[in-house]
């Protein structure tokens, strides 16, 4: 898949792919309830209280733009008809990368809903190694 017009119609071919992507641009852009959102939210508060508010100005503007970008992906995965064979499709139905998918969704929407239990944790692991 090197072309975004290759990406036409994969919600209808391999929809839990589609979904999976989705997820993971909306995480990309900051929306709410993901690891992106979090992201975001702590790299912002962290300028603001530095004095860098002209860079959280710019982190938003450039988030805004990156949604439109994935938006318009979003919208060729699930809104346009394929007008390639399924078979000529490069993602495999494998049951690893399956499984794959289901943990990252599960990671990025987890660190988004509730992520200081998950800071605590590798926060503690990090003590550890070092």
């Amino acid at each position: 898949l090197v072309n975004i017009s290759d990406y036409r119609g994969l919600a209808f071919h391999r929809p839990f792919a589609a979904v999976a992507m989705a997820i993971f641009m909306f995480s990309l852009a900051g929306i709410p309830i993901t690891a992106g959102f979090m992201s975001k939210f702590y790299v912002f508060s962290a300028a603001v209280q530095s004095g860098y508010i002209w860079l959280v100005i710019l982190g938003v503007i450039n988030s805004m733009i990156s949604l439109y970008y994935y938006l318009g992906v979003v919208v060729v995965m699930f809104m346009q008809k394929s007008e390639a064979a399924e078979e000529e499709l490069a993602l495999e139905r494998l049951p690893a990368v399956g499984l794959a998918l289901i943990i990252a969704i599960f990671g990025t929407i987890q660190l988004g809903i509730a992520p200081a239990r998950w800071m605590e944790a590798f926060q503690d692991l990090a003590r550890s190694v070092m």
